[in-house]
């Protein structure tokens, strides 16, 4: 019985990796840019979610309702007066600003915060459980599951079924035919970011519910972040929340066999995956 509830709490907190590979796969699959500040920016969402629950007394779930649209906010910025000016056919110059805008980000939340450990107080959410035949499960990890799941499959509906989507897909599949078209590539590329950093928001005030955090901590959050998307296939949404529900039960396993294991565990199940199925699992069929 314990290797099941691990086995089950492995695949809630896949249900979290998802999250944090969500806007990373979407960014990826819209305008190829490979973020190296996705994990420092989720870690800024958690601590915008600390700062407001903190002034305004709300609770973490209420302050989503904030800290998504500044996120959004920030992410069309952050877009469209800087990552917009290094995008093209060379793939070194995003990765080199984004990886400055991490130790930017590191070292400008220390400043604010301080390196001690912050975590968000969830309240009676945190401890109350629900019976699942001889198990209990966390209403809290069911919640993260559950949201993660409506998360991808709204990004799924709105990258098939908007004008939205369409826009970026057309964007992703030749940019420069796109703005012939009549569509404006800079300004579909930032709203494609804002949207990633949406679900960044709520990824970040997730994590903060669930365990502590640090200005350092986004390095980690991203290495879980690509290893999801890298074992569900790259550009398939519904493969990122497959490849999260994986790394998170190799990281259950592990830490079942030893304590010391887990986050070993979960990085050998993703090298595993790379040396099998280089392109991921799942990866999104070309047409």
């Amino acid at each position: 019985m314990d290797w099941v509830n691990s086995i089950l709490q492995g695949i809630l907190l896949g249900g979290l990796y998802a999250l944090f590979a969500a806007g990373l796969s979407l960014i990826f699959g819209v305008m190829r840019l490979v973020n190296i500040a996705h994990g420092d920016l989720i870690v800024l969402a958690a601590f915008l979610g600390l700062t407001i629950t903190s002034t305004f007394g709300l609770h973490p779930l209420a302050a989503i309702i904030i800290v998504v649209p500044a996120m959004a906010v920030i992410g069309y910025l952050l877009q469209a007066l800087i990552l917009n000016r290094t995008l093209g056919d060379n793939i070194l110059p995003p990765l080199l600003v984004t990886f400055g805008l991490s130790v930017l980000l590191q070292n400008g939340l220390l400043e604010i915060y301080t390196a001690d450990p912050q975590k968000l107080n969830a309240g009676a959410i945190s401890t109350a459980n629900v019976a699942l035949g001889p198990l209990y499960v966390g209403v809290q990890p069911l919640l993260m599951f559950g949201v993660s799941i409506g998360v991808i499959a709204s990004l799924q509906w709105i990258f098939y079924r908007t004008a939205l989507g369409r826009a970026f897909r057309a964007t992703s599949d030749n940019a420069e035919i796109a703005q012939l078209m009549g569509l404006n590539k800079a300004h579909v590329f930032a709203l494609a970011m804002a949207l990633s950093m949406a679900v960044v928001a709520v990824a970040g005030i997730f994590l903060a519910m669930r365990t502590s955090f640090t200005p350092a901590s986004g390095p980690g959050r991203l290495i879980f972040g690509f290893e999801a998307v890298i074992i569900g296939g790259l550009g398939n949404l519904w493969g990122t929340l497959a490849g999260g529900v994986i790394l998170g039960v190799a990281q259950a396993i592990g830490a079942q066999i030893n304590p010391g294991w887990q986050i070993l565990a979960g990085h050998f199940a993703f090298l595993v995956v790379l040396a099998i199925r280089p392109r991921g699992l799942f990866p999104r069929v070309e047409h």
